[in-house]
């Protein structure tokens, strides 16, 4: 069943406005890359959680189920090739977990696009919703997308570097994704790593902030030096400061094209299911959201 997504970008569509903008995001992002879209509907089987009861044949209603889902599948594919005529556009409708499916697709896909979880603005406690699941368990890059996906001309991508391996993979992403898109890109590193900051209360030190922000500065400069090489027509800025990571992130993000970061947590202390960082960022931010897996 995974072969459907080899090379492909996957669109996760269960019905809902959300899942509708991101097929149309992901049609816009195989379009650039020149690769085919599959369009996936997992079905749930009717009943299964029910108590025992007299239902009808689960054939038929799974028939029926099908047929429905079938059309609007084929709706998004027209939809799809308003975008570009000459898309390679595949439909999957799987019976199953949509979790675990997307999962297996992820395994042999380029991407996996899905749309944004519905959680308020302020959100900052740890919550699991199917996105989170899929983005820490998937071998391919998951993206979100949420808030605003019709960005200007000059809405740049934006990445969280932190120097680590997964953080190189993300930049990987985000130098690609801007020289596809012509998009400048926004470099962001944060020395501040909880809620905590102490810079915030305490008026003198003895080590000069200025210490702090020239390692940020060699952190960009050495996390981006190759890719610079790379893609040498991507506009780059480096921002760097004392924020929480998530914080800096968020306000970079403000009306961005794409917001790029790695999976894995900061600190002592990670989340159940993502990065302290990853999951603030993917239920809080108002652009789509690139999460990158960890090796």
């Amino acid at each position: 069943m995974a072969e459907e997504a080899r090379s492909a970008v996957v669109a996760g569509f269960d019905g809902t406005e959300a899942s509708r903008e991101a097929v149309r995001w992901a049609a816009r992002e195989a379009s650039s890359r020149r690769s085919p879209l599959l369009l996936v509907h997992v079905l749930a089987r009717p009943f299964q959680h029910s108590i025992p009861m007299r239902i009808p044949d689960e054939e038929e209603v799974m028939g029926k189920l099908g047929d429905a889902v079938r059309r609007e599948l084929d709706s998004l594919e027209d939809s799809c090739r308003a975008i570009d005529p000459q898309i390679e556009v595949r439909k999957s409708i799987p019976i199953g977990d949509a979790a675990e499916i997307l999962i297996e697709f992820a395994g042999e896909a380029e991407l996996v696009v899905l749309g944004g979880p519905l959680v308020g603005a302020g959100t900052d406690r740890l919550g699991v919703t199917a996105a989170e699941v899929i983005a820490r368990r998937a071998a391919a890059p998951i993206v979100v997308v949420r808030g605003e996906t019709d960005s200007g001309a000059d809405a740049p991508v934006v990445v969280g570097v932190d120097g680590s391996a997964v953080s190189t993979r993300a930049i990987g992403f985000a130098y690609e994704s801007a020289a596809r898109r012509n998009r400048p890109l926004v470099a962001v590193h944060s020395w501040g790593e909880s809620a905590f900051n102490p810079f915030d209360i305490v008026d003198e030190w003895d080590t000069d902030r200025s210490e702090f922000r020239d390692r940020a500065n060699e952190v960009l400069a050495e996390s981006t030096a190759g890719w610079a090489e790379q893609y040498p027509d991507v506009r780059v800025r480096h921002v760097v400061g004392a924020d929480q990571p998530a914080h800096l992130l968020l306000g970079e993000a403000d009306g961005a094209h794409l917001l790029v970061v790695g999976s894995h947590g900061r600190g002592p202390v990670r989340r159940a299911f993502l990065g302290s960082v990853s999951h603030a960022v993917l239920n809080q931010a108002n652009c789509p959201v690139a999460v990158l897996p960890a090796e």
